[in-house]
């Protein structure tokens, strides 16, 4: 089985629908972490992106974190995570975005210290949910404030009726989706791949 079937599969066995817009599946990749699929995923977006010259993964805390750790390792690249806070800890010029959450109904700033990014860099952003794209745009300001070069984005899960992929795409960037969304209407998940 592809892992994008045994994804699927995953989602219908535990996934759950929460009004017309949200999708819980913090049973296995947001909250308890099933190890063996995040590893798989990682090597899914590793194979989709071979020969793009990765050089760095990014996500933001805390979500993204298991996805692109095991991207990483996949690519055999370090993994930057975006902190929501600044700590007291981190010295030195810093890149910076701001990130609108749309579960948690708040607005983050997002920061990555200055020395894990650099020109010489050929990013991935990788992420659990692309919904509207807000985590996506912060993390693209981080990119280009750095100099570096944005490759695309891998995300487990794409809600396309949110619109974020199509707007990211029709930008040029590749998005890179395992699993497609169309509609939660109903308490029903469509599936669009």
């Amino acid at each position: 089985m592809s892992v994008v079937e045994l994804l699927k599969e995953k989602i219908r066995q535990e996934g759950r629908v929460i009004g017309e817009d949200i999708l819980k599946v913090d049973s296995f990749l947001n909250h308890q972490i099933d190890p063996v699929l995040m590893l798989e995923i990682g090597r899914e977006f590793a194979r989709r992106f071979d020969g793009t010259g990765i050089t760095k993964v990014l996500t933001v805390e805390a979500s993204g974190i298991a996805v692109a750790l095991m991207t990483g390792l996949s690519l055999r690249v370090p993994v930057v995570f975006a902190k929501k806070k600044q700590p007291s800890t981190m010295d030195g010029d810093t890149y910076c975005g701001r990130v609108r959450s749309f579960t948690k109904e708040e607005v983050v700033e997002i920061v990555v210290a200055g020395s894990y990014l650099g020109a010489d860099d050929r990013v991935l952003i990788i992420d659990d949910f692309l919904a509207s794209g807000e985590a996506a745009r912060g993390l693209i300001k981080i990119v280009r404030q750095a100099g570096a070069t944005l490759v695309g984005i891998g995300t487990v899960i794409e809600k396309v009726f949110q619109s974020g992929g199509d707007a990211l795409r029709e930008q040029g960037i590749r998005v890179e989706a395992l699993v497609q969304i169309g509609s939660l209407s109903g308490g029903q998940i469509e599936f669009l791949n």
